[in-house]
């Protein structure tokens, strides 16, 4: 239409319409809710769509969630970190445990320099409120923690204190490997995941294989039979209780001549205070959920075949538990 003030020639917005005018927003959404049970070449084939039609939708899809979720004001949060492709280049992913979402991906790397970035972005007021920060127990992350929210209690995630754990049973399991030959070594060979699993995550044919290993090899057994007593740890109400619990555990641990596990117990001694903290009733949080969003990123990855638009990738991450539009 003409404008009369200026005489140039404008075009009227209309609410129903997406970024792109070819496209209302009533599709573009249904363009965005499909790609998040599909890829976008997927989609683009079913829609007989371009493929970067799709992604310009989705990503406006995934934009207007961000902006209906509001912005964020953590009292408990959930750090970790993900490789976003080979050559040790990681993303920092900060995570609102009470609300059960991530709100903010970020960093060059995974240093306090780049932590730091998230706490900037929050804001000194907001940094305040919060309370409690779960992580694992890579340095930079503490630092920056106390560093701009002095006040909050450090609790070191349990899953990954138990994959340390797991670890040194795993080193257990290479040291007898290489040291056993003929029918004993063959009971070992191929178990490495049997030895890892919970218990009752094993088939009928798997069970009966971690019990072969366990009564062939009385080394591996002892190693496997301290792992599963390990989680206990964090059963107990009291921070006494738990030391107590800790120090029986690590004396066990004498004329065993299990290396691993003994490195492992200095590790615990060391970071002892972020494990403890999770006795005290108000920092009792479920501390599953970083690990299962891990989960759901790498899903992500693999869908996108490679994708190597980080921006992309961002939306998807802060999206990806959202409720749909």
């Amino acid at each position: 239409m003409d404008c009369r003030r200026c005489g140039k020639v404008k075009t009227e917005r209309l609410d129903f319409l997406a970024g792109n005018p070819f496209y209302t927003k009533r599709f573009a959404w249904y363009v965005g809710r499909r790609c998040r049970q599909s890829s976008i070449r997927e989609v683009a084939r079913e829609l007989k769509l371009d493929w970067h039609t799709v992604k310009t939708l989705e990503c406006e899809y995934m934009q207007a969630q961000l902006d209906r979720a509001g912005k964020p004001a953590p009292k408990v949060i959930g750090v970790d970190e993900i490789s976003i492709r080979r050559g040790h280049t990681y993303r920092i992913v900060v995570s609102d445990l009470e609300r059960k979402r991530p709100i903010w991906f970020g960093g060059a790397d995974r240093s306090e320099a780049s932590m730091a970035q998230f706490y900037t972005a929050l804001g000194p007021r907001k940094c305040w409120a919060i309370r409690m920060a779960v992580m694992d127990m890579w340095k930079p992350f503490r630092a920056a923690a106390r560093a701009h929210a002095p006040q909050a209690a450090i609790l070191f995630d349990k899953f990954h204190i138990l994959r340390h754990l797991g670890e040194a049973l795993d080193a257990v399991r290479r040291s007898e490997y290489r040291q056993l030959s003929g029918k004993d070594r063959s009971y070992i060979k191929g178990q490495k995941y049997t030895l890892l699993s919970n218990a009752e995550n094993l088939s009928v044919d798997g069970r009966a294989a971690l019990a072969r290993l366990l009564k062939a090899n009385k080394r591996l057994n002892t190693a496997y039979l301290l792992k599963e007593r390990f989680s206990q740890l964090w059963d107990y109400r009291r921070e006494a209780w738990a030391r107590r619990f800790f120090e029986q555990w690590r004396d066990s641990l004498k004329w065993q001549r299990l290396e691993p596990f003994e490195r492992f117990a200095a590790m615990i001694d060391r970071h002892w205070d972020g494990i403890a903290a999770y006795c005290h009733p108000e920092n009792r949080v479920p501390l599953g959920f970083v690990e299962g969003l891990n989960n759901k990123i790498r899903v992500i990855q693999r869908r996108a075949y490679g994708l190597r638009d980080e921006h992309y990738l961002r939306l998807k991450v802060l999206t990806c538990m959202l409720p749909e539009l």
